[in-house]
């Protein structure tokens, strides 16, 4: 079989790979979707801490089991499956408790384990023993499955950020996780929510097809002045940072509402994770600053129930699909803004 395999940064290679048998416990899935991310740009660069090359990459995974190990009885070959891309240990203090998502003997899909880059895979055991294995309704196609995982983690987020009726919502960053993010809003009931994002191109790209109540581009306008005039001088109830970006993070401390939420979705660059936070406005507005970190298997099945009752649609967002070959360039479509989702069909 093909894989895509890191084996450093600004290495990845296509290589012939004898497919794998399951073992006790676990599946064989021939994968059918697995989709990219900006994560995967990040690995591709600088490769992750948490990868012993070589690995094959790829987290968003969905496709059809082909054979299941020994004592696995809930799944059968021809399911259709989605799979979680974090695995939670399941028996510490923070699972035990609900917390899953903050697990920290989290393991990962495509980082500890071979991921979806490849035409077969194996579901580990670890996966199946916290129901990380979701089956596909049949009005869900697997390339819309496989943008479960990452509707899982703006579930996550919106949750944990109180998104509810009546909120205006401002979401900085129109990539794909920032579409999701207004596509999730209106799903949580939102009066009105308003997109941002420095790049013109990629913000009228994205606002043609999740057609937020308006756009603001911050290169062209000061967006916390943008976001008070959209909002009757109130500011937005909740902001939510969809970017790598730590001026989108103290743009949005400025612009919240009195007893704002305000979610740092998107993570900083490690070589540079400091903000300048005015504690006064968070202490006299009563603000709240909640992170967002990854999902739960739990937001993965819920997330799938999602694109299958139509509240979030994800289809129109896979504006690239390449075959399993072309994998490279999947990424490098994702490194240029070219897209909203590009998926790889194995």
């Amino acid at each position: 079989m093909k894989v895509a395999r890191f084996y450093a940064p600004g290495d990845i290679r296509l290589e012939d790979a004898p497919e794998p048998s399951p073992a006790p416990g676990e599946l064989k899935i021939r994968v059918r979707n697995c989709s990219t991310c900006g994560t995967d740009v990040k690995i591709s660069r600088f490769g992750h801490h948490h990868i012993v090359p070589p690995r094959v990459m790829g987290h968003e995974v969905a496709g059809e089991i082909v054979e299941v190990g020994e004592g696995v009885t809930e799944w059968a070959s021809g399911d259709p499956v989605q799979v979680i891309a974090a695995i939670p240990c399941g028996k510490c203090r923070d699972c035990l408790r609900g917390r899953m998502a903050v697990c920290a003997f989290q393991e990962s899909i495509g980082y500890h384990y071979d991921g979806g880059f490849a035409e077969y895979m194996i579901i580990p055991a670890k996966v199946l023993a916290v129901d990380g294995v979701n089956r596909i309704p049949a009005a869900v196609s697997f390339a819309e499955a496989s943008v479960a995982e990452p509707l899982a983690c703006v579930l996550n987020g919106q949750e944990l950020a109180r998104v509810g009726d009546g909120d205006d919502v401002m979401v900085i960053g129109s990539g794909p996780i920032g579409c999701l993010h207004v596509r999730m809003a209106r799903a949580n009931g939102a009066g009105r929510v308003f997109l941002a994002d420095l790049n013109r191109s990629r913000l009228d790209q994205a606002a043609a097809l999740v057609k937020p109540d308006a756009v603001i581009c911050s290169a062209e306008t000061d967006i916390v002045q943008a976001a008070l005039d959209l909002t009757e001088g109130h500011g937005p109830d909740v902001v939510i940072t969809a970017a790598a970006a730590g001026a989108a993070q103290e743009q949005a401390i400025r612009m919240a509402a009195r007893r704002g939420r305000i979610s740092f979705f998107g993570g900083l660059p490690k070589d540079d994770p400091i903000i300048a936070c005015d504690s006064n406005l968070v202490h006299y507005r009563e603000l709240t600053i909640v992170g967002a970190n990854g999902s739960t298997p739990a937001h993965n099945t819920r997330a799938l129930e999602l694109i299958a009752g139509g509240q979030v649609p994800v289809d129109d967002l896979i504006t690239h699909r390449r075959p399993l070959g072309s994998v490279l360039d999947a990424i490098d479509i994702v490194a240029r803004g070219e897209a909203v989702k590009v998926t790889v069909e194995p």
